[in-house]
């Protein structure tokens, strides 16, 4: 399938659809070997030959290069030998994306250049529940939901521990933890009772308040003293989750409520989860 960035269209002349309609699900065979392959395995076989020059077949478990090869198609075979996915993605579209987590993540960009260099080789693998994963030499980073189509990147939580500070939070109380992590929608309760914690945006002080004639300069965003996030997020904003009594993240979703809504309120869901400690996406090997 494309590749969907926010704003950001994709390539047409990209290859990378029409060889993952070829290949996926099929076994690669070599030349010659037709010859005593029935009719219809033949029909669940692909040609090595047939392949692009730049192409490179990996299996599981094997080793391979980490440069940077724009042309290049990997082509990821699963244990049985047949096709998982296929993958080339265009340095154009690795600055997209690059630029994109800077939109959507301001608090990145100090990081930008250790989480993206910029001649470094991002794959993208197609995973179940229309989920995109991008990793770089096998560490996940941040993935996309295929639906809807404007969906934002969301931080993979390995990529959320080593960069705490860059993803706005919020916290659930100890009492909703089992919750998180079965992977259920988050509740108002668990996020305004004494062990929740919402965004708590710092007063104006008179020097920053707006003029009738100029809008006051944008706060920059960030966690306070207390630990809280520095600005309301609203609704369809990604949000990383934190709880009560521990120090590193345990999911990251889509806010379903504004925390300003949901402080009023106090009640109905805040948070669909996309991804949580111990789910498929956090237990997934990549070779």
């Amino acid at each position: 399938m494309p590749l969907v960035v926010p704003g950001i269209t994709t390539d047409p002349s990209d290859k990378t659809e029409e060889w993952t309609n070829k290949l996926v699900g099929k076994t690669l065979a070599e030349d010659g070997s037709s010859d005593e392959t029935p009719q219809l395995t033949l029909l669940q076989t692909f040609l090595k030959s047939d392949l692009p020059e730049q192409s490179r077949i990996i299996e599981p478990g094997s080793m391979v290069t980490k440069d940077y090869n724009p042309d290049r198609l990997n082509v990821h075979l699963k244990d049985d030998g047949t096709v998982s996915h296929v993958q080339k993605l265009k340095s154009s579209i690795q600055r997209a994306l690059r630029q994109s987590l800077l939109t959507t993540y301001p608090l990145l960009g100090p990081h930008i250049d250790e989480v993206l260099p910029k001649k470094s080789s991002l794959e993208q693998m197609k995973l179940p529940d229309r989920i995109s994963l991008f990793v770089l030499d096998s560490d996940p980073l941040f993935f996309q939901l295929d639906i809807p189509s404007n969906a934002p990147l969301l931080p993979h939580l390995r990529l959320v521990h080593r960069f705490p500070q860059a993803f706005p939070t919020v916290r659930i109380d100890r009492g909703a933890i089992r919750f998180v992590l079965g992977g259920a929608t988050l509740m108002a309760p668990g996020l305004t009772s004494p062990g929740g914690r919402l965004p708590l945006p710092a007063p104006a002080s008179e020097s920053e308040e707006e003029d009738d004639d100029e809008a006051a300069a944008p706060k920059t965003e960030g966690v306070d003293a207390d630990g809280h996030w520095s600005r309301e997020l609203e609704k369809g904003e990604p949000v990383v989750v934190m709880a009560e009594g521990k120090d590193e993240a345990c999911a990251v979703g889509l806010l379903a409520m504004g925390t300003k809504e949901t402080k009023a309120k106090g009640k109905g869901p805040v948070i669909e989860e996309t991804h949580f400690l111990g789910d498929g996406l956090w237990r997934l090997t990549i070779d």
